[in-house]
């Protein structure tokens, strides 16, 4: 179980813009790294748009923002162009960096229980430290809540 101080697992993701993203080379910036459950639904889209609508101001924090998904790239950018994202979406489809950062978890729909993401947002310090963890994000006034941790 990870906490706030411990140091960030490290991770090498593909992104929807063609790049790779491995946390150790981040260092010198703040990172907001938050896994969603998938592209294309509700409050994964709701999400997703806030950080869009509020990434000037995260940037005037000196953070970036980072959105994880076990969604394929071509999923990814499909969203991503959707919806006018402005940060990159990291991909997943082993679910090895969610598992370091324990958001891979059984959930209970309707009675039945699944496997999936629980949506989580990680707020990274410039030495790769993790500075703040917001569980089970309810995304109403969550980038709200990043910005006053930052």
């Amino acid at each position: 179980m990870l906490g706030e101080g411990d140091v960030a697992p490290d991770f090498r993701l593909p992104a929807d813009d063609g790049k790779t993203y491995a946390l150790k080379e981040l260092r010198g910036q703040k990172v907001v790294l938050y896994f969603y459950p998938k592209d294309e639904t509700p409050g994964c889209i709701k999400e997703a748009c806030s950080f869009r609508d509020n990434l000037a101001r995260v940037r005037s924090k000196h953070a970036i923002v980072l959105g994880v998904s076990r969604d394929d790239l071509d999923s990814h950018a499909a969203f991503r162009k959707k919806y006018s994202l402005s940060f990159p979406l990291l991909s997943d489809t082993e679910g090895k960096v969610l598992d370091a950062y324990g958001v891979w978890k059984e959930k209970n729909l309707h009675g039945k229980t699944h496997m999936g993401i629980e949506r989580t947002t990680y707020i990274i310090d410039e030495g790769g430290r993790i500075q703040k963890i917001f569980p089970r994000v309810k995304v109403d006034g969550h980038v709200d809540e990043v910005l006053a941790a930052l």
